[in-house]
């Protein structure tokens, strides 16, 4: 029967690692917190070592997984609202521009 360190994979990163890489960082880290930290680093290294290795060199890199062509709709000019009917709801109109109270005492 095989001994716990013969069937666990060593860790991708050791709590001593954790451990300098926070002294490097200037974080004072407790015992507790090294342990905690060389656990989670080692799990997310671990899992991103697994994505690596399912990329498959004849898969081409995307950005999305669908093949999209221009998705956007066609530029076509249309009329736009003439002087009048934008003006035709303002409460108050000037030189065919919107009359607006005067702030700050300006002139």
């Amino acid at each position: 029967m095989p001994t716990e360190s013969e069937s666990a994979p060593s860790p991708a990163i050791s709590r001593d690692e954790v451990a300098h890489l926070a002294r490097l960082s200037r974080l004072a880290l407790t015992d507790a917190e090294l342990d905690q930290y060389a656990d989670q680093l080692d799990s997310i290294l671990t899992h991103v070592a697994q994505v690596a290795e399912v990329a498959a060199d004849d898969v081409p890199p995307t950005a999305h997984p669908a093949d999209l062509q221009n998705v956007l709709r066609p530029d076509v000019v249309v009329p736009g609202l003439t002087p009048e009917q934008a003006l035709s709801g303002a409460p108050a109109v000037e030189q065919d521009r919107f009359a607006v109270p005067q702030i700050l005492g300006e002139e």
